[in-house]
């Protein structure tokens, strides 16, 4: 059966969730978009593309569950029990949709894990949803980000991977499996890196953080560990080091830049759009990338519809997914379709 909707005009705050593969962050979002309370925990479990990464004795599908489960409670407890409007989840992929269930490139102990079912055990009587971590960040700043007020919006994440979500005519497109607006993929360089989708040149095998990483050590850059291409700080090191003018950091980020700018010219000819809000790691290197970017775009958006977007950074920070899961279930007339069975 489908869920249930929250009951109109409710005051009560969706139990929002932001699931992957570095952290798991739960918070209680107000129907306004307000983060009212907020708690993470380490996933217990390493990205794949992190053979140094601690042992964590191999977590199996149950125990992640019981780690998220322990984090969701004592984030309801601490905030004294309040009656929840429902449960809201963004997760990383693929996924089946609606149904969610689960297999996250980057956690390994989650295949085909029913992660909508079991919550539904555990929440019964509340509305579920469950979409892309890269889409509810999307929605997250249509509701309440840098796309509020506009109709026609992509938005999307450019962190250890490259995802996103299209809002059409004020509506999240879900497409025929859940994955539209997946920009990650579109071809930018036919004869660029191969990437693990199996495809070459996609805007993910370009400019997400880990593949930048690795092209600027083969440029010869050496700062950073070369055992954590997908950390965080050999990222922020690039970008500190383009900052002082270090011309293969400089290189990098031009790089990455130039092919999210194509990708951009390439979903405003194709979906008309009025806001493009990019969020994730790599756009808090501000001008280093934007500036690029708008240079890209400008050259390759050529109709004159085109040429009207606006591209800006997110605003929502890193509680735009947790703010688009709770938009699931508060406005679900615009970002929710159940069209699951059973």
């Amino acid at each position: 059966m489908s869920d249930s909707p929250p009951p109109s005009g409710q005051s009560n705050p969706v139990l929002a969730v932001d699931i992957g593969g570095t952290k798991l962050a739960a918070a209680l979002v107000e129907p306004g978009g307000r983060v009212a309370a907020y708690d993470r925990v380490a996933t217990p479990n390493p990205p794949v593309s992190d053979p140094h990464a601690p042992d964590t004795g191999d977590l199996d599908a149950e125990g992640l569950w019981r780690t998220l489960e322990a984090l969701l409670g004592k984030l309801v407890a601490d905030a004294g029990d309040p009656s929840l409007a429902g449960v809201g989840v963004g997760c990383g992929g693929p996924m089946t949709w609606p149904a969610a269930e689960v297999s996250p490139l980057n956690i390994p102990a989650w295949r085909g894990f029913p992660l909508r079912a079991r919550l539904r055990d555990r929440y019964p009587g509340l509305p579920v949803r469950i979409h892309n971590d890269a889409i509810c960040v999307a929605v997250g700043e249509h509701w309440r980000g840098a796309g509020r007020g506009h109709d026609n919006v992509l938005g999307m994440v450019v962190s250890t991977g490259v995802g996103g979500g299209l809002i059409l005519g004020g509506r999240l497109i879900n497409g025929a499996s859940g994955n539209a607006g997946h920009i990650g993929h579109v071809v930018v360089d036919p004869g660029g890196p191969p990437c693990a989708c199996g495809g070459r040149g996609c805007l993910e095998a370009v400019a997400r953080g880990p593949g930048l990483v690795a092209w600027a050590r083969e440029q010869g850059w050496r700062r950073g560990n070369p055992g954590r291409l997908d950390s965080t700080t050999a990222g922020a090191e690039l970008a500190a080091d383009a900052r002082r003018g270090h011309p293969v950091a400089s290189a990098a980020m031009r790089r990455a830049g130039r092919a999210i700018g194509i990708a951009i010219a390439s979903a405003t000819h194709l979906c008309d759009l009025d806001v493009a809000a990019i969020g994730g790691g790599l756009s808090q290197a501000g001008s280093l990338l934007f500036d690029p970017l708008e240079e890209a775009f400008r050259t390759h958006a050529r109709m004159e519809f085109a040429r009207h977007v606006r591209i800006v950074p997110a605003a929502l920070g890193q509680t735009a997914g947790l703010v688009g899961a709770a938009a699931l279930v508060f406005a679900q007339d615009r970002y929710w379709c159940d069209r699951a069975a059973g």
